[in-house]
């Protein structure tokens, strides 16, 4: 159901094998912060270049607090120097709104339609308590290119990487 929704968010001109970051923010933003994040991005990837070339990408804030990064590397590869401008970019947007996009220990749910976030260590408690079911939407920032963010970026609590480090009975 949710690939579908995922699928109209993505530009569909880019190709499967297109390489993906996901940058999960510490909170969401608010509308006018969103406006403002997502120039900066359009500005950063019309002028994204690897080596003088131009690398074809698209960058957009998605859900209120994931900053998603698509690069085509059909003609031009990403190269560390092209990364290392993206990272630029990120780690300005941290400072610029006070939120943290690498901590990898927040993970983040679909719930009731918006993404709501919890610390790793209190995800069994919300399991306990009902808050999150293994049915419930699991955002997977892992994926690594654009097949992967669309099939896969949202699933079941039970088909994650987190089913497998807590009790979902």
């Amino acid at each position: 159901m949710w690939t579908k929704e995922v699928s109209e968010l993505i530009p569909s001109h880019f190709p499967d094998e297109s390489k993906v970051w996901i940058f999960q923010s510490s909170r969401p933003f608010i509308e006018k912060e969103q406006e403002e994040i997502n120039e900066q991005l359009s500005h950063f990837y019309e002028q994204w270049m690897a080596h003088g070339e131009v690398v074809r990408g698209w960058a957009k804030l998605l859900f209120n607090q994931f900053v998603v990064v698509l690069a085509d590397e059909s003609d031009t590869q990403v190269s560390g120097c092209s990364t290392d401008g993206m990272m630029r970019v990120i780690k300005s947007l941290e400072r610029q709104y006070e939120v943290n996009f690498f901590d990898r220990m927040t993970i983040t749910f679909l719930v009731e339609g918006k993404a709501q976030m919890l610390p790793f260590g209190q995800v069994q408690y919300a399991i306990d308590k009902g808050y999150i079911t293994k049915e419930t939407l699991t955002f997977n920032n892992v994926a690594v290119n654009k097949s992967e963010l669309l099939q896969s970026w949202l699933v079941p609590l039970r088909e994650s990487w987190l089913a497998t480090r807590v009790s979902l009975s």
